[in-house]
């Protein structure tokens, strides 16, 4: 009993001292963390490294860009409202108050036609956008903002509004320039819209619906659209599905950088609102554009005057080429800066002063935007040998529309054809046989217009066909 008593005591007594060591080792550990407070001395006390966190902290930490507001702080002030008003008359009431008729009912009671009350007055607002160019008050936006307007106010951000005068507006492209008298205003940058590549960031500054300024945010979808909606065949549209509504119209499209890339100008909806495809003038042919109408009040655009097409793979094929690339031409303008070059028909161009030609569109551009008297130099491949053809440009005329524009890109041919059919053609010369690889001898008609909703197109008849 007294051992194992004993033994009790030893283990109590062994129990406490552990005990007392423990609590003057945890006291002095307090004490030097205690002592001091710099982060380091807190860090080497750590004897396992802090984890990582995925998520918010890591992308702040490679620098992922999580706000716009620096790059519309610097945007916005040089994005107006514009109000437009013009002067409409009211519709005829009672274009009936002559009827033989009614006269026999109501006798004189009833007022002459000629006798009534002239017509009256009525205002018709439109709501858009505008960029501010220069500093004295130059601004851009679309020409069917202010079209037919008498009256149109330019409202800032900070609720100064001013008078603006049209300086010149460009229905083929859709933009116009205004002028208002002030100075020391807050500018856009203009960027260039030919370095701007599919995938790019955007933001759409402007006032939707009259709500006041908006941004949106979305992507480059696509470039060089065409969509054949606006008065003019000159499009060249930068697409995005940045958040575009009425009102919208003539607002900016800007990059990160705070930079103009575009001018808002159409959207493509079923219902009128937003589906996320949007459409801009891009900045630099709004800036030729612009420049033109300052110095000039008018637009002048070189003509080349050929008809083109695609070339497709049977096409090519046809025409003994490696590659389907390039427009072929299918109709040369008599009298024209082509003909008087030497241009061909089925001449198939690939280069214009050294830039690709990919479609219609894109040459259409590319020669109007030189002015008449330029010399450029046409890439094209005649009978299968690429040579270079030195071209004057002519003047497109402004009545030319978009049916029989004839400055590098077209649809119409030989007027020549079948209209029950759906087609134009031409005859084929012994010429036009041997460029399309034709056996010696063969006789017929080569497609050179055809109508998508006619018969032949449904049959699959194309032009370039021999028939």
């Amino acid at each position: 009993m007294r051992q194992g008593q004993s033994l009790f005591e030893r283990n109590r007594l062994r129990f406490k001292t552990f005990i007392s060591t423990a609590f003057i080792a945890a006291t002095l550990l307090v004490s030097a963390c205690k002592g001091n407070d710099s982060p380091t001395s807190l860090n080497t006390v750590s004897a396992s490294p802090t984890p990582v966190v995925s998520g918010a902290s890591s992308a702040a930490a490679v620098g992922v860009q999580n706000s716009y507001a620096t790059v519309v702080d610097r945007v916005a002030p040089a994005v107006v409202t514009i109000r437009a008003e013009k002067r409409v008359r009211a519709p005829q009431q009672h274009p009936f108050l002559d009827d033989p008729m009614l006269r026999e009912f109501f006798g004189d009671r009833l007022p002459r036609g000629g006798q009534q009350t002239p017509p009256r007055e009525r205002r018709q607002s439109g709501l858009g956008s505008g960029v501010i160019v220069t500093a004295d008050g130059y601004i851009m936006t679309n020409h069917h903002v202010i079209d037919g307007a008498q009256d149109i106010t330019v409202e800032l951000t900070d609720r100064r509004t001013y008078k603006a005068k049209v300086v010149g507006s460009d229905p083929p492209s859709d933009i116009a320039v205004l002028k208002i008298d002030a100075s020391s205003l807050p500018v856009l940058t203009l960027g260039n819209s030919d370095q701007v590549r599919v995938g790019d960031v955007a933001l759409a500054v402007g006032n939707p619906l009259g709500l006041g300024q908006t941004v949106t945010s979305g992507i480059i979808s696509a470039k060089s659209r065409s969509t054949g909606i606006s008065d003019g065949s000159f499009e060249d549209f930068l697409q995005t599905d940045a958040p575009i509504n009425q009102g919208n119209s003539g607002g900016a499209l800007v990059n990160t950088n705070g930079e103009l890339i575009g001018i808002n100008s159409q959207i493509l909806s079923p219902s009128g609102g937003n589906i996320g495809i949007g459409f801009a003038v891009p900045s630099n042919m709004a800036r030729n554009v612009m420049d033109q109408l300052v110095k000039t009040g008018k637009v002048r655009r070189g003509q080349l005057g050929i008809l083109v097409r695609p070339v497709t793979a049977d096409l090519a094929q046809s025409l003994g080429m490696k590659e389907a690339r390039g427009v072929v031409v299918s109709d040369v303008q008599p009298n024209s800066a082509a003909e008087r070059a030497g241009i061909k028909t089925y001449d198939v161009i690939t280069q214009l002063n050294g830039a690709p030609v990919n479609d219609s569109n894109m040459l259409r551009n590319q020669v109007a935007g030189n002015a008449p008297g330029t010399e450029v130099t046409l890439t094209v491949n005649r009978d299968n040998r690429e040579q270079s053809i030195r071209v004057t440009l002519g003047e497109l005329q402004p009545q030319t529309s978009a049916a029989n524009d004839t400055s590098g890109d077209g649809a119409r041919g030989n007027n020549s054809g079948d209209t029950k059919l759906g087609i134009g053609v031409e005859p084929l010369t012994p010429e036009l046989a041997s460029r399309l690889n034709l056996r010696a001898g063969t006789q017929g008609v080569v497609v050179s217009e055809i109508d998508s909703a006619g018969p032949a197109a449904e049959a699959g008849i194309e032009r370039g066909d021999v028939i």
